[in-house]
């Protein structure tokens, strides 16, 4: 399961749509280590001048890898945290997660680390199985 839902949050999904502050409070409570993940390369990029920010650092335990993972492949998650830190996302491996300003989406660095060469360079034997 991704997401712990609250009830509360699960009653109003089945009226209708949902406020996004309430989806992204569940993300932040149901995936605490992606969304420290996210948050940091968010502030990073925001605080710079560069095109993007990435998370180097593997995961520490298998249950945040778990988390990162769940949070970048669902599009409903992985939207949520983009629309929520005014940000594009791109995800390599198991916890190379980057944080792209909107405006360096389709730039060369966006381009280079979306890229087929991207991910295969960002590859290494200690990586094969994240």
């Amino acid at each position: 399961m991704s997401l712990t839902v609250p009830s509360a949050l699960l009653e109003a999904a089945e009226r209708g749509p949902v406020d996004d502050a309430d989806f992204i409070a569940c993300v932040r409570e149901s995936l605490p280590y992606a969304w420290q993940t996210v948050s940091r390369v968010a502030a990073e990029v925001n605080a710079s001048t560069d095109d993007f920010a990435d998370n180097a650092i593997p995961p520490a335990t298998e249950a945040e890898r778990g988390q990162l993972l769940r949070a970048l492949a669902s599009d409903a998650i992985r939207g949520g945290l983009e629309r929520h830190f005014g940000v594009k996302l791109a995800f390599q491996n198991c916890h190379r997660v980057a944080a792209f300003r909107l405006a360096a989406v389709g730039s060369d660095s966006y381009r280079r680390f979306v890229s087929v060469r991207g991910q295969l360079l960002n590859q290494s034997p200690e990586l094969r199985d994240c």
